[in-house]
């Protein structure tokens, strides 16, 4: 390509970026001016619709109602509020309207922005204060259909409670008067509200119609509570009293203390507190009275569980009173018993601190016990505390004194195995003797050739064994964990010696009726005759074991399966 095509395909490109911002930037302006124009259009409307034809129509209506000064006065305020939006507020818009107009049409679209902004606010607060005031008049002119429409809910809320009144007049005795005159005051104030709707007085209607409201609702509670109140307040809760007095006095003649409850106090302030219910009731105030009858109804009920309680309280304490004491004496004595006979125990086994410790321990722990014990029954005598303080005394009493039991009998048990492990130990003594004289005589008994060589080894051993262990047995104070250690020694080593003289004899006697029994066999084989003569041999020696396996392994030859028979021949 030349350079003159260059050139020419360059302006091209040239011309047709500056044609596609032209464009561009016509298209954003186009835009930016359609979005502006759609707002100032928006701005137009809400202006105009500021003062609207209700404000007029119901300005209008209240004009035809005025009959007084004070809706005058009004009615003049209102007029004014109106005057100065449509003659002071609505121009300034409009003037702002046609400044920003012309600014659009300069497209100076930067100043326009901010001035929207502004005009916006100003319409919004305009228009605010147009509503508040189109409020204010419908407040009057729509009070009598509003007014009625609650005066009727009220007339009928009305008649129930005169109704319900009526027909249960019994149970308002005691606010009959007060109730009587609040009736009447209700059947003014609608009579009020009636004269003050024929002469438009929509002022004071809302007040009268708040007064009627407030009457009626008071009148509903008193109706529905006064009933439950009169009943607690005259009937429940003085036949609880009295009740509660009763039992209170023949509770403390028979000895309970029931101070801790303060019944006197807490009856003469329920009964201030009645008195004052039933004041405030006389002039149909009912606050918080239901709620406070039913915490002093409450209170009485339970006072019942107290004395329940008292007196179940009173059951533990006596049996307490009585077994403890028994415990305690018992538990004493056999302490007493146990430290008489702790030198002699001294004196026969090597006891420890710990053993001796704990004794002292006991005896303190009694001394403690015995002290709380009479602390707790003087409390009684004086009248001190009631029975529910002293149960709870006594149970703590009661479960360290069966610690201090269960210590006890653990120390007798552990003193009471010292002498019996001696016991043990010297019967042992015997036993063993007499396993050590049975395997003496089971060996001399049968006549070996040899005696085992292991046999006099492990019979010296086991004389040796028993001699420590009568040493121990003849110790001054014994050391039971020693002589417990002599005495298995002792066992073990003479068991040994006897299971090694069951075995010596036992295998000697196999081997010897082996022998007997393969002899038969010696005149017609040679190698029967060689193998019982080396079994001979062996037996002499007191090889027992290898003298019965040279004579089986002889007889084998010619006798297969003979080791099952002799077994079978010696059992």
């Amino acid at each position: 390509m030349t350079r003159t095509t260059f050139i020419l395909i360059g302006i091209l490109y040239y011309i047709i970026t500056v044609v596609t911002l032209v464009l561009v930037l016509n298209f954003i302006n186009k835009r930016e001016k359609k979005k502006y124009k759609e707002e100032i259009t928006t701005l137009e409307r809400d202006k105009n619709l500021i003062v609207n034809a209700s404000i007029l129509s119901e300005l209008n209506k209240v004009g035809a109602l005025i009959n007084n000064d004070i809706m005058q006065k009004k009615y003049d305020n209102w007029c004014l509020r109106l005057k100065e939006i449509k003659d002071v507020e609505v121009p300034k818009i409009t003037d702002a309207l046609i400044d920003i107009e012309e600014i659009f049409e300069d497209k100076d679209y930067k100043s326009l922005k901010s001035k929207i902004a502004a005009l916006e606010l100003q319409i919004a607060y305009v228009k605010t204060k147009s509503n508040f005031l189109l409020d204010e008049i419908k407040e009057i002119t729509l009070s009598e259909e509003k007014n009625r429409e609650t005066i009727t809910k009220l007339k009928a809320d009305y008649r129930g409670i005169l109704s319900k009144y009526n027909s249960n007049k019994s149970d308002y005795s005691e606010v009959e008067k007060p109730l009587e005159l609040q009736f009447e005051n209700a059947d003014k104030l609608f009579s009020i509200f009636e004269n003050a709707m024929d002469k438009n007085e929509y002022t004071e209607v809302g007040k009268i119609v708040k007064a009627i409201d407030d009457t009626i609702g008071n009148l509903k509670i008193v109706i529905e509570e006064a009933p439950s109140i009169i009943i607690m307040g005259k009937k429940l809760i003085p036949a609880k009293i009295d009740d509660i007095n009763k039992i209170t006095t023949k509770m403390e003649k028979e000895g309970y203390n029931l101070d801790y409850l303060n019944i006197p106090y807490n009856i003469t302030e329920s009964d201030k507190k009645i008195s004052d219910i039933f004041a405030r009731l006389n002039v149909l105030n009912l606050e918080d009275s239901v709620f406070e009858l039913k915490t002093i109804l409450d209170y009485f009920d339970s006072l019942y569980h107290n004395f329940d309680k008292e007196k179940i309280s009173k059951r533990i304490f006596e049996d307490y009173q009585r077994s403890i004491l028994i415990k305690a004496t018992k538990l004493e004595k056999i302490s007493a018993d146990l430290n008489k006979r702790i030198d002699d125990l001294k004196y026969s086994y090597d006891l420890v601190d710990d053993d001796l410790k704990v004794l002292e321990d006991i005896d303190e722990e009694l001394k403690e016990i015995k002290d709380d014990y009479n602390r707790v029954v003087d409390m009684h005598r004086n009248h001190t505390f009631a029975f529910s303080r002293l149960g709870k005394e006594m149970e703590l009493i009661n479960a360290k004194l069966s610690k201090t039991e269960e210590k006890l009998e653990q120390t007798l048990r552990s003193l009471a195995s010292l002498k019996e492990d001696e016991k043990r130990a010297r019967e042992q003594l015997d036993e063993i003797k007499n396993i050590l004289k049975q395997s003496k005589s089971n060996i001399k008994s049968f006549k070996l050739p040899v005696t085992p060589k292991n046999f006099y080894v492990e019979l010296g051993e086991a004389s040796e064994a028993i001699g420590d262990m009568i040493k121990e047995l003849d110790k001054r104070p014994i050391s039971i964990k020693t002589l417990n250690t002599r005495v298995d020694t002792a066992r073990d080593l003479t068991l040994k010696v006897y299971n090694t003289t069951k075995e010596s004899i036992k295998t000697a006697k196999m081997a010897e009726t082996a022998i007997v029994y393969g002899n038969r066999y010696r005149a017609v084989n040679k190698d029967v005759e060689l193998g019982l003569i080396k079994a001979e041999n062996a037996f002499f020696k007191g090889n027992f074991k290898l003298s019965l396996e040279q004579a089986i392994s002889a007889i084998n030859v010619v006798e297969p399966g003979i080791h099952k028979r002799l077994i079978e021949e010696y059992k």
